[in-house]
């Protein structure tokens, strides 16, 4: 007789493909492996890249249409208990991506959790996008997220340009009803900064010296995915996420992988 073992929870990630394996989906990927057979991870490619820890040479955008397909393709058959979106680049992938999450969430029983994570900004925190980017992110993604996830360069991007009426609060993003702002630095800290409604809770870290932080974003939101979909409440999601995160770069801190910016270890060998 074969041993009963509980189906695991599946969880979607509509990311890029990291060909230095570091981040986007690969880092989502590995994040929910270690998690084991409690969750089953499934991805939506929005783009395909070349890259490793020093450059990314070259990117190819899917068509919005083949993202679309992907989403119907792993929801229609598996569903899902959480779902992430990363690197996604372009208005009109942001407008598929939308449109086919507000299609299922409506759909999927219960309705799994999203997290928005924008990439919008590159590892020395530069724009790689217009602002109609990040207006497409206010717009047609924060008001169906549950979390969205900028770090701090990506924050201020998402805030309106207009500097007279820009929010003053880290993480206080118009259109999305939780905020976690990731990776403001602070002496011997690094802080994260979550906004629930009203509540703000600061969340600081120890820093790690260690220039091995590539897909610590991805990472984080990835883990906040798994947390949620096992039934933790967003905050305590995120607490776990953090500590999950802080641990994978500490185990990959003295890595020698690459000549820039190395991955984290997301696996415990210990």
């Amino acid at each position: 007789m074969l041993p009963r073992i509980p189906t695991p929870l599946p969880l979607l990630t509509i990311a890029g493909s990291d060909s230095g394996g570091a981040a986007g989906l690969q880092a989502d990927l590995k994040t929910w492996a270690t998690f084991g057979s409690r969750v089953y991870g499934m991805s939506a490619v929005t783009a395909v890249t070349a890259q490793n820890s020093a450059r990314v040479a070259a990117v190819h955008f899917l068509p919005p249409e083949m993202v679309a397909a992907q989403i119907d393709a792993a929801l229609s058959d598996y569903g899902a208990a959480a779902i992430k979106t990363g690197f996604l680049g372009r208005v009109d992938i942001i407008e598929a991506v939308a449109g086919r999450l507000a299609y299922w969430r409506e759909r999927l029983t219960p309705r799994p959790g999203l997290v928005i994570d924008p990439v919008l900004v590159n590892h020395r925190g530069e724009a790689m996008f217009g602002p109609e980017v990040a207006a497409a992110y206010r717009g047609l993604l924060f008001p169906i997220a549950d979390l969205v996830t900028p770090n701090a360069a990506e924050a201020v991007l998402l805030e309106t340009t207009n500097d007279e009426r820009r929010m003053t609060s880290p993480g206080s993003l118009s259109g999305a009803s939780r905020v976690l702002v990731k990776g403001i630095s602070r002496d011997d800290q690094i802080i994260d900064i979550y906004r629930d409604g009203r509540e703000w809770v600061e969340l600081p870290q120890p820093r790690i010296d260690t220039i091995n932080t590539h897909g610590s974003g991805d990472t984080l939101s990835a883990a906040v995915c798994a947390f949620v979909a096992q039934g933790h409440d967003w905050l305590d999601a995120v607490r776990r996420a953090q500590v999950f995160t802080h641990d994978a770069i500490r185990r990959g801190a003295a890595w020698r992988l690459g000549a820039g910016h190395g991955p984290l270890g997301h696996f415990n060998d210990e």
